[in-house]
Order: structure tokens, then C-alpha cells, then sequence
């Protein structure tokens, strides 16, 4: 299966160290984060791969090349949002089904195995926080998306989107189609409701773990479970 992986943004929030890299490409134990999770993909099965990119595209590309690894990048010349990134790997995809998720985020072999299932329905995963109100909730019913709520102020449950996905090509006509939301984005997660109301949506439950790399904070975190957790 194809995988589309999302490395487009900037990553304000771990300034200054994307002053002249991506947030994909911060270091962790030496490495960049990129590195790890193209690994546990490999590791997965999975070897056809496309990094949407943006800015310092060029530094993509020499990672690439340092890593051995191999990849088609498709540039995402003005950030306007998930669901416009996804869109640019629509050549890419072809008729296929693929995985998509964000190259800031890292999860087990095993729950990236799990979510390649070989049936009708879309999958996005879902995983239990402590904190369900700042992200995107996910309400299901029998094992199917009913629709996400974004960082609801009321409870709604505690599963929430961890951003790891199989999209079936169904996916493009939506996002050719949306509307941008009040924050000027074409959103992924529009698309996905979409097909949630069509029952086209199934939620798979992430068992070992999900890892987010997104601010300064986290290079520490990220340090110590790698520390314990990775081997080559």
C-alpha cells in the first residue's frame, strides 16, 4: 500500500531549531525524527512512499539521500491545510488505497500494520487521552465514525484522532469539493465527516502507543521513550 506522509509545515513551535529545517528533520538521539517513523513504516511492509513538503523541501531531499531511503516528493507550494496536502498526492495515489499521517508523529510497527485493512471502508485510528478537549474527538457507534468534534468544550468521550489514516481514492472528489473553512484551510477532517454521514468510516483503536513531536517540550519526551523503546 501507498503511504502519504505530510511534512509541508514549518513548525513554529519548535523555533529556532526550523530556522533552517523542517520539523520533520529536528534531531532526536542524533537522528532526525523522520528517520524513525519512515523506519517503523519499512518495518511495517510498507516502501512506497510520497512526503508532501514545503518549506526547506530541499533539506528533504538531502535527508533522503543521507538515509538511503527513497520517496516521491511532491511540493506543497502554500500551506492550505491537511486536507490540501493530501490532495497534491492524488497523481501519486492513482487508483489505489493508501495510507496517509503526519510526519511530526510516531507510532508502533503493530498498530501501523493493523489500520492496512483490505475492505470497502476508510479507517482513521483513534487513541484514549487524558485531555480529549484539545483535539479532534471521535464519536463512533459500532465500531463506525459518526462524526469528529473538534476540541468540544463538553465531554463527548476520550478517543480522540491520532491522525493515522487509509483512504480509499474516494477521498479526492471530496476534497476537490470543499469549501475552506473559517480559518481558510481545505481540512482533512471535513472530507472525513463527509464519509462518516455515508458510513464509509471505520475507527480502529490504537493499542501500543502514539507519539506526538510537535513543540520543544517534546524533543525531550521524545528522547526518553526512543531510549527505551527503539531498536534497528
Amino acid at each position: 500500500m501507498k503511504v502519504v506522509i505530510m511534512a509541508a509545515g514549518k513548525g513554529t513551535r519548535m523555533l529556532p531549531l526550523t530556522e533552517d529545517i523542517p520539523k520533520v528533520l529536528v534531531e532526536v538521539n542524533n537522528k532526525p525524527f523522520l528517520y524513525y517513523l519512515i523506519k517503523n513504516l519499512q518495518k511495517a511492509g510498507y516502501n512506497d512512499f510520497c512526503i508532501i513538503a514545503g518549506y526547506k523541501k530541499e533539506k528533504i531531499i538531502e535527508f533522503l539521500d543521507n538515509y538511503g531511503f527513497e520517496a516521491t516528493i511532491v511540493e506543497q507550494k502554500e500551506q492550505l491545510g491537511t486536507g490540501h496536502a493530501v490532495l497534491q498526492a492524488k497523481e501519486f495515489v492513482e487508483q489505489d488505497d493508501f495510507l496517509v499521517l503526519g510526519g511530526d508523529n510516531l507510532w508502533s510497527v503493530e498498530d501501523i500494520k493493523k489500520i492496512n485493512s483490505n475492505d470497502e471502508y476508510n479507517y482513521v485510528s483513534g487513541v484514549r487521552v487524558e485531555t480529549p478537549q484539545n483535539y479532534g474527538v471521535l464519536i463512533e457507534e459500532n465500531g463506525k465514525l459518526k462524526k469528529i468534534k473538534e476540541k468540544p468544550k463538553e465531554f463527548f468521550g476520550n478517543i480522540i484522532n491520532s491522525g493515522l489514516y487509509k483512504f480509499k481514492p474516494e477521498i479526492f472528489s471530496l476534497l476537490e469539493n470543499l469549501k475552506p473553512s473559517p480559518r481558510g484551510e481545505i481540512e482533512l477532517t471535513d472530507a472525513i465527516s463527509t464519509l462518516a454521514e455515508q458510513g464509509k468510516v471505520k475507527v480502529i483503536k490504537i493499542k501500543d502507543f502514539w507519539k506526538d513531536f510537535g513543540c520543544l517540550e517534546d524533543i525531550p519526551k521524545m528522547s526518553e521513550f526512543l531510549k527505551d523503546y527503539w531498536q534497528e
